[in-house]
């Protein structure tokens, strides 16, 4: 063990911590005694199972010492135009999702993303993003029957 690497192993702590959280918050979901085993809470016990062995994985990494390198966080520059696309995709997500709707804010988003990720093919992207927001969209509105946020698709019903 070489050292234990404190803001690591608080982050791993905090990832622990969050699923904790979303464990509980998941106990205290009403299950309808009609679904016999898989119900609403099997996703999310899945996911607060997963965080907890994540932050777990985390902290075994910062008490062994074996984290990112002190060389390779210091190489690391911050790419704040990237961070300002993917806040750009954010702000329109929420912005827009009610009055255009999931689709649109989906694509927006995506689109976005992909753009502080490097890319350089906006079309291609809207064009991705619309494909698998509008899968998404069409699973949980027609699959499922969960309005998602239908905005001027809603009109055409």
């Amino acid at each position: 063990m070489d050292r234990l690497r404190k803001p690591e192993a608080l982050l791993a702590l905090g990832v622990i911590a969050l699923g904790l959280l979303a464990l509980y918050e998941t106990t205290q979901i009403p299950v309808s005694p009609m679904y016999a085993k898989v119900g609403p809470t099997a996703v999310a016990y899945l996911a607060s199972a997963l965080l907890i062995a994540l932050g777990g994985a985390l902290l075994v990494q910062a008490v062994s010492g074996r984290w990112v390198s002190d060389a390779e966080e210091s190489d690391a520059v911050l790419d704040l135009r990237g961070i300002g696309w993917l806040l750009l995709g954010l702000v329109l997500n929420v912005g827009l999702i009610d009055p255009l709707g999931f689709i649109p804010a989906s694509v927006l988003l995506f689109a976005c993303t992909a753009r502080a990720f490097g890319s350089r093919r906006p079309l291609r992207d809207a064009l991705i993003g619309f494909v698998l927001s509008a899968v998404t969209y069409f699973g949980f509105a027609e699959l499922l029957g969960i309005n998602i946020g239908a905005g001027f698709l809603g009109a055409l019903d």
